[in-house]
């Protein structure tokens, strides 16, 4: 995985994942010490056209960084890649699976709900314990 970094943070760059108070590579420096086997990354080939960093805590799993390039985006890759996640979570007893999508971001939640998974009434809380 880390001789895809550079395009695993371009690739989020391009699908507008990447945010100041996040920095991208310390995120996948800090995956790659917990559970690397649930960080995904898809290529065609020749470059990075898919990611899914997911994660489970014995409880729920969660699914964070899910990103497909715009050109490779409505020809299956993303179901692909929560088939994929689905049965890493699944195969370690996860019965439930969340992730965030942002309110102003249409598109996301529209591909999320036609693949199943519905929205949910819950808050998301937060609390940075390490500023990047």
């Amino acid at each position: 995985m880390t001789e895809d970094e550079d395009s695993v943070v371009e690739l989020w760059s391009i699908c507008g994942l990447v945010r100041p108070w996040n920095d991208p590579r310390k995120d996948i420096e800090r995956k790659l010490r917990v559970q690397p086997e649930l960080f995904v990354v898809a290529h065609d080939g020749h470059r990075v056209v898919g990611t899914a960093m997911s994660g489970y805590d014995g409880h729920r799993g969660w699914i964070h960084y899910f990103a497909v390039h715009p050109e490779e985006q409505g020809r299956g890759l993303g179901r692909g890649l929560v088939q994929d996640v689905e049965r890493r979570l699944g195969a370690l007893g996860c019965p439930k699976i969340h992730l965030n999508v942002r309110s102003t971001n249409a598109a996301a939640a529209d591909f999320w709900r036609a693949v199943g998974f519905e929205t949910s009434d819950s808050l998301t809380f937060a609390r940075r314990l390490i500023t990047d």
